[in-house]
């Protein structure tokens, strides 16, 4: 079987990728500096607080909270280490899975959430928001959307 040529850009789809790939990284660069800055909170850890703050018993098992982070088992330890060692969160033994470990939000690590909460906010609608139409707040949804369902398809995200 001959290799298949390989299906390159064309000039619109090469200025696209280039323009979301610099307007994504810039993105994330300021956002993460801001709530480093503003919060103390690296991107990773403010994450976790509001994963945590947004279910019942402010509680999830640890693999379920590298899943919904998209963080590895590994790299999730150690930034809920850094949010242990602060306070912010502990963990617990599972009560119903004496195998499994669940990451809690103490009061404090919601205390610290909602003083970081509403200047990240208004830096995501500073930086973000403020620079789109409705209709363009849509299309962003749409186009988001698809990519991440497509993507959750893939061996690496699994």
């Amino acid at each position: 079987m001959a290799p298949t040529e390989p299906r390159w850009l064309t000039d619109d789809e090469q200025r696209a990728w280039r323009a979301y790939m610099t307007a994504t990284n810039l993105l994330d660069v300021v956002l993460g500096h801001e709530l480093e800055h503003d919060a103390g909170l690296s991107h990773g850890e403010y994450q976790i607080l509001v994963m945590l703050s947004e279910v019942q018993g402010r509680r999830l098992r640890m693999s379920e909270l590298a899943e919904r982070t998209q963080s590895s088992r590994s790299r999730l330890s150690h930034t809920v280490g850094r949010l242990e060692a602060a306070g912010w969160v502990v963990r617990e033994q599972c009560p119903t899975d004496r195998r499994g470990t669940e990451a809690v939000l103490t009061p404090a690590g919601f205390r610290k959430l909602e003083r970081a909460a509403p200047g990240h906010v208004e830096a995501v609608r500073h930086h973000l928001f403020d620079l789109l139409t409705p209709a363009q707040v849509g299309q962003l949804e749409a186009i988001s959307t698809r990519i991440a369902e497509h993507l959750t398809e893939h061996p690496a995200t699994r």
